[in-house]
């Protein structure tokens, strides 16, 4: 019995620990030995990509341990392979499957945002697709317009791609307004209500009353702490507005 309690209690102290870090367990089938794997994030004033971490490749694996104060995203930039791997870094095991072929195609999976990060592009790319439909149905027709200067035909398919743009436009809104209101604890979540917040013809009352909704968790992170500050700054007197003097008051 006594043996029984040291291995649940060491198990317990285990998975604490493991909450306190994160393990990138990497697969890069095709990559040679000694190539590059880079861990890249936004710099302080969101203009470019700063490496903060790098690691080689030994026997199509790798592998990156570390230490996460909040969720952030980052990208993977494997040595000469085009193209990046986005992901978000946060304490937890994360696991990656590089496809060094097609980079989109590669894989990041086993903590809650990135998980959430994954399926929140599925849903819209199933939004996108009537676009991505259109154009590609329309190809042909359109390079063939082009050729002979039928301009009848040309601004009809601008037309329809205009109003299909402005459809897929309103349909992208609802789905993220929709994602915001039901995942109080996701990244995704804050950044789309950073959007929000940012947009002047944005509904304030329902911007705050989804920020009041999120996990503290939540709230403590870099952007949830850009939204409450936005929220007040859009609350306040206009800035300049002249104070009423003293006595004036009736």
């Amino acid at each position: 019995m006594k043996k029984l309690i040291l291995f649940l209690t060491a198990a317990v102290v285990f998975t604490s620990c493991n909450k306190d870090k994160y393990t990138i367990s990497g697969t890069a089938q095709g990559i040679e030995n000694g190539k590059t794997i880079i861990v890249e994030t936004q710099d302080a004033n969101g203009m470019g990509m700063i490496a903060v971490d790098t690691v080689k490749v030994e026997n199509e694996k790798f592998e990156i341990e570390g230490k996460a104060t909040e969720p952030i995203f980052h990208t993977l930039q494997v040595e000469g392979v085009q193209g990046k791997v986005p992901f978000i870094l946060e304490n937890g095991d994360i696991s990656v499957v590089i496809d060094k072929d097609s980079i989109q195609k590669s894989k990041v999976s086993g903590t809650y945002n990135n998980d959430e990060y994954v399926k929140f592009n599925e849903e819209i790319k199933v939004v996108q697709k009537k676009l991505m439909d259109f154009q590609t149905n329309n190809m042909q027709a359109m390079n063939t317009a082009q050729q002979n200067k039928d301009t009848v035909v040309i601004n009809n398919l601008m037309q329809q791609f205009s109003k299909l743009q402005e459809e897929v436009a309103v349909s992208s809104k609802a789905k993220y307004i929709k994602y915001a209101e039901t995942h109080p604890k996701s990244l995704i979540s804050a950044l789309i209500l950073q959007g929000m917040a940012n947009d002047p013809s944005a509904d304030i009352k329902k911007t705050e009353s989804i920020y009041n909704s999120f996990d503290e968790s939540l709230k403590n992170t870099k952007p949830g702490k850009e939204i409450k500050t936005k929220l007040d700054q859009m609350k306040s007197p206009t800035t300049g507005a002249a104070a009423p003097a003293v006595g004036d008051a009736k």
